[in-house]
């Protein structure tokens, strides 16, 4: 039986995460002790019928006391023989802030005169243990709810258990390095099509950036180089048991060389392994 324990930052998508998993034919029960989880899991496994899946909402409001018991509760849990996977949602502070004020909800923590700035780190820290031992750890700072949907039932739903869930993501240095990135490139090294005036206002996936990328010996040693490191070490994340694995890959703005290179990485891998999937972030 196949658990997803949901938890995050309030605002951060924990909600539309475990609706599109109730969508997608998972038991939902949102806000769940760690304790319960076991026992109702063997509930369902002892009604005698096939048990779908099980998606568990987790996180700071109710249960602060058992915050420091969640990797002892989660090894308990996969002792028993369950399939436990931990998906852990968060945004930047400004993101948050601004979500905030823009629904005029109260954040669940939030008691007495204290600063909400301040309400969001003290909910950070109390979930420390649960993004310690997250499998998954999705930033929706930059992603809207159907990007989120999508996500969801990309990389939770659709790759089987036994499978990893491998996705390339480009981005713009100057907008922050993906906080949800396991290798995270540089390529602001390479030639820049920006200060070529014709290329600038196109992205690396248009023709003319293509071709011009394609003719500088130092890019395509680059997607070699970065191809040869990828086919060495993805079996071994595969060999521990990684379910999910994130590769982003940088340049200045996030516009032509990171894409290019991140669409390359995409069309090899696509053609030797299953569940690839692309994200580039700056591209609207």
């Amino acid at each position: 039986m196949r658990i997803v324990i949901v938890s995050g930052l309030s605002g951060s998508g924990k909600t539309i995460a475990l609706q599109t998993l109730e969508d997608l034919d998972y038991y939902c029960v949102d806000n769940l002790p760690f304790k319960l989880i076991q026992p109702l899991a063997q509930e369902i496994l002892a009604a005698g019928t096939t048990p779908l899946p099980l998606a568990v909402g987790v996180d700071a409001r109710n249960f602060l006391d058992e915050m420091a018991r969640f990797p002892s509760a989660l090894a308990e849990l996969r002792s028993h023989g369950l399939t436990v996977d931990v998906l852990f949602l968060q945004a930047e502070d400004e993101v948050l802030l601004k979500r905030y004020s823009e629904t005029r909800r109260r954040h669940p923590l939030h008691l007495g005169d204290v600063p909400l700035r301040e309400v969001i780190q003290q909910e950070r820290r109390l979930l420390e243990p649960i993004v310690a031992h997250a499998d998954l750890i999705i930033d929706t700072s930059a992603t809207n709810l159907y990007q989120l949907r999508e996500m969801i039932r990309a990389r939770v739903h659709d790759t089987p258990h036994e499978a990893m869930s491998l996705l390339f993501e480009s981005f713009g240095f100057k907008n922050g390095v993906p906080a949800d990135a396991d290798f995270v490139f540089d390529v602001r090294c390479l030639p820049n099509p920006h200060w070529e005036p014709q290329l600038r206002p196109l992205t690396g996936r248009d023709r003319p950036v293509i071709e011009f990328l394609c003719r500088q010996p130092e890019v395509m040693d680059m997607i070699a180089d970065l191809r040869r490191f990828l086919e060495a070490w993805l079996p071994r994340f595969e060999a521990s048991n990684r379910s999910y694995l994130t590769v982003a890959i940088g340049c200045t703005g996030g516009q032509h060389r990171s894409v290019f290179i991140t669409e390359a990485l995409v069309r090899h891998f696509n053609s030797i392994r299953r569940h690839v999937m692309v994200c580039h972030r700056e591209l609207k």
